[in-house]
Formats: structure tokens, sequence, C-alpha cells
């Protein structure tokens, strides 16, 4: 019986490089021999990419950051159900470029209620936590920089006063500090190379895909 996939999250800010790295993190993780998925949050799931258009379009914002972080919670229920958890049940390792602490840094940062963002984690994420996440960690305005050289303009969130993307910097930070044992900060203000260097580092230190996760 194959044993069940690994499931791995890049967080951060704003033009960190999570999508890329995601990209480069799947290669490496193929060269081990472990079968990999990528997928994304907001999406990951039909009706989930559905709820990514509307949000980063700024559907939500009106309502609020509680409104939002429901929105967020919907579309993730679906991503695990319809994706995530059958992925790892087959014993396919998945790297979501975004998950949950997006949540609480983005919709936490703008007021959202600290008890409702914990009560969806618990409703909707449950046992399925990611074991290993990685947060790329870049001053906002580094991050924000990058961001403009993005053909399709920003979204919802990229339009945001640089102390609010700062704030959410700071909240993921503050989540990698309160649970070291899932966290590992990755300074990826650097070379591409250099940073995913470091994040293949992690990932074999932490769960061993080599010795563990071969298909």
């Amino acid at each position: 019986m194959r044993p069940r996939g690994r499931f791995i999250t890049l967080e951060g800010g704003e033009g960190a490089g999570k999508s890329s790295h995601a990209a480069r993190l799947a290669e490496w993780l193929k060269g081990q021999g472990v079968a990999v998925l990528v997928t994304r949050e907001p999406g990951g799931s039909p009706r989930a990419e559905t709820l990514r258009r509307l949000l980063l379009s700024g559907r939500f914002a009106a309502q609020g950051p509680d409104a939002e972080a429901l929105a967020f919670a919907l579309a993730r229920a679906d991503h695990l159900a319809v994706t995530i958890r059958p992925a790892l049940e087959a014993g396919t390792w998945v790297i979501s470029d975004r998950f949950m602490d997006s949540t609480h840094a983005y919709q936490g940062a703008a007021g959202a209620d600290p008890s409702l963002l914990e009560l969806l984690d618990q409703i909707v994420v449950g046992f399925n936590r990611p074991e290993l996440t990685l947060v790329l960690d870049v001053p906002a305005d580094v991050g924000l920089k990058r961001t403009e050289k993005r053909a399709n303009g920003p979204d919802r969130f990229e339009r945001d006063a640089i102390e609010l993307h700062e704030a959410r910097r700071r909240a993921f930070l503050d989540i990698a500090a309160r649970e070291p044992e899932r966290c590992v900060v990755i300074d990826a203000t650097g070379e591409k190379a250099a940073v995913a260097e470091a994040i293949c580092k992690a990932v074999s230190e932490r769960l061993r895909p080599g010795a563990m996760g071969a298909a």
C-alpha cells in the first residue's frame, strides 16, 4: 500500500516568488523519485477557481475581512475535498502556493476576528494541516517592486497600502515564530538559485523525500 503523500505550503507576501519556487521545488522532488502535485490558493479546484476570480477582483472586499475570510474558507474546503486530500491519499506529495496562513496574515492584518479565523481552520482544515510551511520572506517594498513587472496589473491585494503589506509580513513571521516545528522562514531577497537551494535544503532536512517519499 502506497504511503500517504506529504503536504507542503509556500507562504509570503506579494512578490515573494512563491509560484516560481513551488514549480522549482516540484521539479527537485521529482528528481528524488517523488510524485508531486502543485496547486494554489485561492483556487486549485474548479469551484475554488471561480471564487479566486471574485476574490482577486475585489468583489468581497466591501463586505469586510470577516466575509472575505469566509469566502477563502469556502474555496479552501472545495480545494481540500477535490484536489488536496485525494492526492495525498494516493501517495502524491502536494505543494500549495498559499494555504490557511495567508488568511491569517491577509484578513487577520485587515482586522478579521482571530477567533473566527481559528474556527474556520478547525472546521475546514481540521487534521489536514501542512507538514511543512516555507515562509518566503521579503520586505514589502521589495516584493511590490517585483509585482510591477507582471503583465496583468495589480490585483485587489497588491493595490493595498504599503503599511498593510508590512503588517502581513509581520503576521507571517509571527506564525513562523509560534510554530517552528511546522514553519521555516526562507530569506527570499537573494538570487532565485540561492533561494531554491535553501528551500530544497529545508524540505530535505524536514521531510527526507529520498527516504520516505519515493513513488
